[in-house]
């Protein structure tokens, strides 16, 4: 397909626009269907119970208090990310909703590439979040019911990427939020090691694996757009980067905390498991892995490139003052923790 040059707006996407985009996402179609093999065969997949005590032994009483004795040594800082990841990781359905705008499986079941990679990614996260609930909720750590009102509210309130419906920013989105997700677990596991919980640190690290599988899949459909169409790539991914990436847990209430969320993510980035410089690097990786600076684009397509092309080290600028106004804030008390401070 020619490169669609046409653009008159880098806001919201015209419909003959988002028509053109459906189109060429359509066109790699073959490339969706290589690249399913990024999905593990489930006879071959790993399973929660494969990193759980079994209940069904003799001596399960013995593998639950090794899980409990191991969880004493993770401060309540990492507690609150771990929580935090596992709520949204529980909000699945949310995002299964939106992509299948990307998909468009009106049915259900198509054998299409586009809906059986959808399925298959929705099989696969579906059991991260299944793992991170058995494991908090077998360290007696947390306050489950808290927790679990939190999912409950995340995916009542629902999720909206802020893609405005165009296809290509849902693949910039998902391409950016895997890495993203990919970090932050790989982060809480390298940390949960360190603090002596060896069994976290395994159940953070296969997690992570399978985010960097999914990102490697939308990273590689997101090259393949830019490579037929330059400038609306390009476009897109500009757009959502001026919007800043909406996170998948934003709405995200315990029913007293109406700024649960951006606690969350100050604690986050307190920890160290998810900072401003994490985020200017999955920028930069991005714009290096998409080949942005090379593209032959001009007129706002061109001003776009450049931007992009700066993007990242604008926010590593900002990072040290980001951080410093961070260690200011006073610590706050979380329900799911049972109002302990972090």
């Amino acid at each position: 397909m020619s490169d669609v040059q046409a653009r008159s707006s880098s806001a919201d996407p015209l419909p003959d626009t988002l028509s053109e985009h459906h189109e060429v996402v359509s066109a790699i179609e073959p490339a969706v269907a290589g690249n399913l093999r990024l999905l593990v065969p489930i006879d071959k997949a790993w399973q929660p119970t494969d990193y759980l005590p079994s209940l069904e032994t003799e001596d399960w009483r013995d593998e639950v208090e090794r899980v409990r004795t191991a969880a004493e040594t993770i401060p309540d800082d990492l507690l609150v990310v771990l929580v935090g990841d596992m709520v949204t990781e529980e909000a699945l359905p949310s995002y299964s909703m939106a992509l299948n705008a990307l998909v468009r499986d009106e049915e259900g079941d198509s054998p299409a590439p586009w809906a059986r990679w959808l399925r298959g990614w929705t099989a696969e996260e579906n059991r991260h979040g299944d793992l991170l609930n058995a494991y908090l909720r077998l360290t007696g750590r947390v306050h489950m019911r808290a927790v679990e009102r939190t999912v409950h509210g995340l995916v009542a309130k629902g999720f909206n990427p802020q893609t405005q419906a165009d296809p290509y920013s849902l693949l910039v989105y998902t391409a950016f939020q895997e890495r993203a997700t990919r970090l932050s677990h790989a982060n809480v596991g390298r940390f949960a090691a360190r603090h002596g919980d060896s069994n976290l640190a395994r159940i953070c690290g296969v997690i992570a694996g399978d985010e960097a599988r999914h990102e490697a899949f939308y990273t590689r459909m997101m090259s393949e757009v830019l490579d037929r169409d330059p400038a609306g790539g390009i476009l897109a991914f500009r757009s959502m980067l001026r919007g800043r990436i909406a996170m998948p847990g934003r709405f995200m209430d315990d029913g007293r905390d109406p700024d649960l969320f951006d606690h969350f993510a100050i604690v986050a980035q307190r920890a160290g498991v998810y900072t401003v410089r994490d985020y200017a690097s999955i920028i930069e990786h991005l714009v290096t892995t998409w080949r942005i600076a090379s593209r032959s684009v001009t007129g706002e397509a061109g001003q776009a490139q450049e931007e992009l092309c700066r993007h990242a080290e604008r926010y590593l600028r900002l990072a040290d003052r980001t951080m410093a106004a961070l260690a200011k804030q006073p610590s706050r008390a979380f329900s799911w923790i049972r109002d302990r401070k972090a």
